[in-house]
């Protein structure tokens, strides 16, 4: 039996779904735990390309199973679009795809209040995707949340009518126009009964996969530097992303977990506000071009920099991470020079990601080294040996200022573009 967690170890954006998708030929369960439909994982594979925002990418996987664990946000228009998507491509997932009736639902009123929230923010606003996903985590945690689990008495309909009495006073408030009951009441019924016969309990499925030695691949959703405790706050997400979470919201104990993968992108990305300590700024250059990259769930520009090693070292430590999975090395085939940021110092003195917050990474001074680029395409190769010597020396670097394994190696979006070592 393993339990596989694979990670983002920077801002989201990583590959996460690719690395999930060709790990996955080997699991019993891929798993959910976290976030919800605003962490977007592209998959590209002989069905086609998806990008998916709540299934596990490991669905394609014939012979696995998809939960979706209690920890994850859902809307429900998005859950039922996804499942349409997957079965009209061939993907069948009736009895396959499991959904805990503990998850909790994003509702009209969240979405509607994300979006009001960020623009009463002004220029403070944080860079939400405005789908609801803050404001349903924090109904969550103050007690005022609706689950799968209301629907199977009278509950729904009366937690749903406390919360548009107080939902609805405040997006007036800010603006908005009230949501009216019965149309909010009739349109979730109709989802429920679209849904229900994916609802179970997950418990007693983990519980007996682990003591009959099943395979578990754990699939997070953003990057280790959203997270809500870790990250840098407060330009973060609204839900614990490092491997810890699935004990919460799979119901996986941590002493399960045999294996980390951290999924690194060669370079460094991020959508939203909030620090980026490598970002280049120079939207003309070469390398802003190369880099530059389009938001799967948002559709956003994202912010590009180089690799930041410091970065990756955290979240290895953070995380336990005991392998790394590297991802989009081909897009720095062409640079004559690539740079990668090692250390921060502060006063002189090397310090260390946590021994600042948000607000002061943009204080920090950035310790690059330069290495020598290489003009080969290597979206070819599949095997270490058949990378050029400057792309081998670029892969070890990371290696030993990041103190993980790189295992595996992306030359290519497409599942078979990976060399594994």
């Amino acid at each position: 039996m393993t339990v596989t967690a694979v990670i983002g170890s920077q801002w989201g954006d990583e590959g996460k779904g690719k690395a999930v998708d060709f790990l996955a030929e080997r699991m019993d369960y891929v798993a959910r735990f976290n976030g919800g439909n605003n962490a977007g994982h592209t998959v590209i594979n002989d069905f086609g390309t998806f990008k998916i925002h709540l299934v596990p990418s490991g669905i394609f996987a014939q012979n696995t199973t998809g939960l979706i664990g209690g920890g994850v946000v859902i809307d429900p228009q998005v859950l039922i679009d996804e499942i349409e998507m997957l079965n009209k491509a061939g993907v069948a997932v009736d009895g396959r795809l499991w959904v805990s009736p503990r998850s909790h639902l994003i509702m009209p009123y969240h979405k509607i209040l994300d979006g009001l929230y960020e623009e009463a923010k002004g220029a403070g606003a944080t860079g939400t995707t405005r789908r609801g996903i803050g404001p349903v985590f924090a109904d969550k945690v103050s007690y005022n949340g609706i689950r799968w689990t209301d629907f199977t008495s009278d509950m729904f309909e009366q937690r749903l009518q406390v919360q548009l009495t107080l939902k609805n006073k405040i997006i007036v408030a800010l603006g908005g126009e009230a949501l009216k009951f019965e149309d909010v009441r009739d349109t979730y019924r109709g989802y429920y009964l679209k849904l229900k016969p994916y609802i179970r309990e997950l418990f007693s499925l983990v519980q007996d996969g682990l003591k009959t030695e099943k395979n578990f691949l754990l699939e997070q959703a953003m990057g280790t530097f959203l997270d809500t405790d870790w990250g840098t706050y407060p330009f973060v997400t609204a839900s614990t992303t490092i491997p810890a979470a699935a004990s919460a919201g799979l119901g996986i104990p941590p002493k399960h977990i045999t294996n980390v993968i951290g999924v690194t992108k060669a370079y460094t990305t991020r959508v939203g506000g909030g620090p980026l300590p490598t970002e280049i700024h120079d939207v003309e250059s070469e390398v802003y071009k190369k880099f530059g990259e389009v938001a799967a769930t948002t559709g956003r520009i994202r912010r590009v920099g180089w690799l930041d090693l410091e970065i990756v070292r955290t979240a290895v430590d953070l995380s336990g991470v005991t392998e790394l999975c590297l991802t989009k090395l081909d897009v720095l085939s062409g640079l004559d020079e690539i740079q990668v940021c090692v250390g921060y110092q502060l006063n002189g003195k090397d310090i260390r990601y946590a021994d600042v917050d948000a607000y002061g990474l943009d204080t920090v001074a950035l310790v690059y080294k330069k290495f020598k680029g290489w003009q080969q395409d290597i979206s070819k190769a599949r095997s270490f040996d058949e990378l050029p010597q400057e792309a081998k020396d670029y892969v070890s670097m990371i290696e030993e200022y990041a103190g993980a394994p790189v295992k595996w190696i992306g030359v290519g979006p497409e599942r078979d573009a990976t060399i594994r070592r």
